[in-house]
This record gives structure tokens, C-alpha cells and sequence, in this order.
């Protein structure tokens, strides 16, 4: 069985990794640079380096943390859509809507990160999101 919201679960999910792998490739780097010594460091938390990291660097990691916010409820409502059957043509575009929407939100937050942008970005994707739980609560109730 074919489910077309699949695609776009698949991508987002694999897009997290292209950011995970970003933010290491660029962090580990910066904290070298930065004297911090990954053998020693013991404790702290990823924020804790927003003091010692440039904001650049710091970026591509609030990225990661925002990919696995919001879209977390994406993936639920895809997921039970796909599993009682409730996909349509619209549910589908709408998931296209959000999973584009939010990988233009990370390329523009990872690199430039001018906050309108990013804010109207994160407001279409929220209101694709938006729909697809509409579309869920009229499939399931």
C-alpha cells in the first residue's frame, strides 16, 4: 500500500539529519577554536554555548532543536492520517506545504536568520499544519 504522506514524513525526517550533521560539522570546530576541550567537558547543555560559540555556529543547532519541536506533532498527525486511512489530496499537499516551508525555515535561520523571515516561514508552515489537523479531527470524529 502506497500512502503519498509518506514523502514528505520521510524527508523532514531525513532533513533533521542533514541539519544534525551540519551543526557537528560546524560546533566541533568552533569549540576547538573556542579552547574547549571535548576530552575535559563534562556537564553543560547545548545552550550553555551560546556564551562561547559564535551565534553563527549556534544557529544550525537551534535548527536541530526546532525540527524536533514543531514537526513532532507533524509526524503524529501524517502518521495517524496514513494509519486510519484518512490521507487526501489536500492532506498531502498540505504536508508538501509544511515539510518545504520548514526546510526554507532552517536554510534561512542557519544562515541569515532575520527574524521576519523566519517567523513568516514558521506562521505558513504552522497554518499547513493547522490543516492537516483540521482534516484529521473531521477523518476521526
Amino acid at each position: 500500500m502506497s500512502h503519498a504522506l509518506a514523502q514528505p514524513v520521510a524527508l523532514l525526517a531525513a532533513w533533521t539529519f542533514v541539519i544534525f550533521f551540519w551543526m557537528y560539522l560546524t560546533r566541533i570546530p568552533a569549540m576547538m577554536r573556542a579552547g574547549i576541550d571535548l576530552k575535559t567537558l563534562r556537564g553543560g547543555t547545548g545552550a550553555s554555548l551560546d556564551q562561547k560559540l559564535p551565534p553563527e555556529v549556534q544557529w544550525k543547532a537551534h535548527n536541530y532543536n526546532h525540527l524536533l519541536e514543531q514537526p513532532t506533532l507533524f509526524y503524529a498527525v501524517a502518521l495517524l492520517l496514513m494509519v486510519t486511512g484518512g490521507e487526501s489530496a489536500l492532506a498531502v499537499q498540505l504536508g508538501w506545504g509544511y515539510v518545504a516551508l520548514r526546510i526554507v525555515h532552517s536554510l534561512v535561520q542557519t544562515t541569515v536568520n532575520i527574524t521576519r523571515f523566519r517567523f513568516l516561514l514558521f506562521f505558513a508552515a504552522s497554518l499547513c499544519l493547522l490543516g492537516l489537523v483540521v482534516i484529521a479531527l473531521t477523518h476521526v470524529f
